[in-house]
């Protein structure tokens, strides 16, 4: 099974230069970097900002935006987000934007959503913050019927359409990606999506297999086939020749990446998705190089 390897681009406060915060030419440069360098994708966060547990708020750009203009600088890295909150736009309007963008990318897009965790910006910017699940349910179905090609008529507790189609249409399937790990999250993840995440971790370790097995159990629980639903992980490589301001504990270094990846893909992880420590060009053409000497 060959493992594909893609990297996040810098998105808030602390992801630029020095630990501040990026403009469009610093992302342009780590997804450019990435994609002439030989890795697999690129992906963005999604949120309006981050208030840390001492009350420091980071600022954010919008992912949306800034994913339609890599898909524009790049040619050949699959694009995502990691992951879209299903609370910031409404459903006809993520399938919408979602086709579009993969008509700008050439076919390069995934769909990676989420219902959304962190409540301090949910409460800044008037968002509802009860039954985060159940809407993301309903919001789930109807995306994925539109995008899947469906004339879609739902009428639920917090979204209503009726029949609602996209014209143009997309051209192909258009990948769903899913992140969480609770019981709910898990079977609507079998039910619609073609790929799932869990993260964020360094080597492989015990609560990796775990998340694995419940997707595992998920996916036969629903009754379709084993590896239908694409195993995806999040870790965190660091650069030690490098300066970052705040390291994660759980980084390894990009010197380990090789011997983790290899954990990985035997644990039938598909798709590694790096959080590179710093984001900068130059850490992710270490993860390019130590993703071509796994393959060698």
């Amino acid at each position: 099974m060959d493992l594909k390897i893609g990297v996040m681009l810098p998105l808030g406060a602390g992801d630029g230069p020095g630990g501040g915060m990026p403009g469009w030419k610093d992302v342009r440069a780590v997804a450019e970097a990435a994609d002439q360098g030989g890795l697999d994708s690129v992906w963005l966060a999604d949120h309006f900002l981050y208030r840390d547990p001492d009350g420091q708020v980071f600022g954010m750009h919008d992912s949306w935006t800034l994913l339609s203009a890599v898909a524009a600088v790049t040619e050949r890295v699959e694009l995502g987000n990691m992951v879209l909150c299903a609370s910031f736009r409404d459903p006809g309007l993520t399938a919408k934007m979602a086709v579009t963008l993969d008509e700008v990318s050439g076919g390069r897009l995934t769909l990676g959503v989420g219902a959304g965790w962190h409540d301090p910006e949910y409460e800044a910017f008037g968002l509802p913050t009860d039954h985060r699940v159940g809407r993301f349910a309903e919001w789930l179905e109807i995306v994925a019927r539109l995008i899947r090609g469906e004339t879609v008529t739902y009428d639920g507790t917090y979204y209503s359409v009726r029949d609602a189609d996209l014209d143009p249409a997309p051209p192909h399937r258009i990948p769903i990606l899913v992140a969480g790990h609770r019981p709910r999250m898990m079977r609507l993840t079998a039910q619609w999506a073609d790929a799932w995440n869990t993260a964020w971790y360094g080597a492989p370790d015990l609560q990796v297999e775990e998340r694995l097995e419940t997707l595992r159990q998920a996916v036969e629980t629903a009754g379709k086939p084993a590896g239908s639903v694409t195993a995806t992980a999040g870790i965190i490589v660091r650069d030690p020749d490098q300066s970052v301001p705040d390291p994660s504990p759980k980084a390894i270094t990009v010197q380990e990446l090789p011997e983790a990846a290899a954990g990985y893909r035997k644990l039938g992880v598909q798709h590694l998705i790096v959080s590179p420590e710093p984001m900068t060009p130059r850490t992710v053409e270490l993860v390019a190089e130590a993703k071509q000497s796994l393959s060698s």
